[in-house]
């Protein structure tokens, strides 16, 4: 796979997400981006639930997983890269099909009340996403720590890895509270920029 073809799928795959995240909350007139998780927007029985998952998360997801696949092969030869972007390519790429395929409940059924299997396997691989995307990206930034061409991406990974993990933990640590779609939003803004960056690194590079 070129360079110039990975970069495109990989500012497809987060431009996809983004969008449908944002569009998301104009189905309702009440919908509080501050307070109320993305999922809300693509769970069971929302006006345009079904579409968001079809055109827009589940396209993403499979895009994404096809970026984390081979974007190791863009960067210096180093099994902590490879592990990392595979890592990646299944918390987040995959990740991202499956919460497409599995919706929460209408809601997204915070409390857990009899939750449905899909609100299960929702929720599940939401928690592995979050604990697990930044441990990613944080051991591909120790893999590229080495090389002076991509040192800057290096730091980038860091920050990155390490601010997404706060947010994690204050998200984690109170699923419930107020500022849960905010801190989300700020979980997956950080993991959009370090896709973006890998991009662009792998779009500007000569190969090894």
């Amino acid at each position: 796979m070129s360079n110039k073809l990975l970069f495109l799928i990989g500012i497809l795959g987060v431009s996809l997400f983004a969008v449908a995240s944002f569009l998301g909350g104009f189905q309702f007139e009440n919908y509080d981006p501050i307070s109320q998780y993305i999922s809300e927007t693509m769970a069971v029985g929302t006006p345009y639930g079904e579409t968001l998952r079809l055109y827009g998360y589940i396209p993403s997801g499979i895009l994404l997983t096809l970026f984390g696949f081979n974007a190791f092969k863009k960067f210096p030869k180093s099994s902590l890269t490879k592990i990392g972007f595979w890592g990646f390519g299944i918390f987040y790429g995959i990740a991202t099909i499956v919460v497409g395929v599995f919706p929460c409940d209408q809601g997204c059924n915070k409390e857990l009340i009899d939750p449905s299997i899909s609100q299960i396997i929702h929720n599940l691989t939401g928690f592995l996403t979050y604990v697990f995307v930044p441990i990613s990206i944080l051991i591909v930034s120790i893999g590229l720590r080495n090389s002076k061409n991509f040192l800057k991406l290096s730091t980038i990974g860091f920050i990155c890895g390490l601010f997404s993990i706060v947010f994690v933990g204050l998200l984690i640590s109170d699923p419930s509270t107020n500022y849960a779609g905010l801190f989300q939003r700020i979980i997956e803004s950080i993991f959009i920029i370090w896709i973006i960056a890998c991009a662009f690194n792998i779009k500007k590079s000569i190969g090894f």
